[in-house]
């Protein structure tokens, strides 16, 4: 499991790479790398998602499991009161999404810390949570996020989810219905459905 995108230290050889996306009407450069999610491009899924989400401009987020960080980032340099945190388990994606943060100037905006999940987060609370769960990791793992994340949000936040149609949507939505009474389906396209819990 050493060179999954969710170890924590990926022992696949480096590939450096810089990767150009329009996202929120900026174009954003990335640095990206082998052992990293999405490597050579930002993925359908979370371009999606930074479309999809709605925000007063002034919040707290979480971006978890940011990989190099293009959503946290993204929404960060189309919010200037915005405040972003980061998180990830991978050590070499923190590391990048702290060097993309700083080449797209948002660093004043953003801290970046690596976490398995919750695990370094332990009373914070959020205004939104925006994550792409790593699917591969089994329902188990995906529906405790969905758990700890209700548990780490402010009295009206949000919790947004981007999940392939294909990859448990349907049961996702009956977890996320459960723990949050209402969910909705915020879009879909391509197979791909963003799920908003309140």
């Amino acid at each position: 499991m050493s060179n999954h995108y969710y170890s924590s230290k990926p022992e696949s050889k480096h590939e450096n790479r810089m990767i150009k996306a329009e996202l929120c009407g900026s174009e954003l450069a990335f640095r990206s790398d082998a052992g990293v999610f999405s490597k050579k491009g930002v993925d359908f899924g979370s371009r999606l998602l930074i479309e999809s989400v709605v925000l007063r401009g002034d919040e707290y987020i979480l971006d978890l499991g940011c990989g190099y960080g293009p959503v946290g980032i993204a929404l960060a340099k189309a919010n200037p009161k915005l405040k972003v945190q980061m998180v990830d388990i991978n050590e070499r994606a923190t590391t990048l999404a702290r060097e993309n943060a700083r080449l797209n100037h948002v660093t004043s905006q953003i801290e970046v810390k690596i976490s398995d999940g919750f695990e370094q987060l332990q009373n914070q609370k959020f205004d939104a949570i925006l994550c792409n769960p790593p699917i591969r990791v089994g329902k188990a793992f995906i529906f405790e996020l969905f758990a700890k994340a209700r548990n780490h949000l402010s009295a009206d936040g949000s919790l947004w989810i981007v999940i392939r149609k294909q990859q448990g949507a349907a049961s996702a939505k009956e977890e996320l219905s459960r723990l949050f009474g209402t969910v909705e389906l915020v879009t879909q396209k391509k197979g791909y459905c963003i799920f908003l819990g309140r």
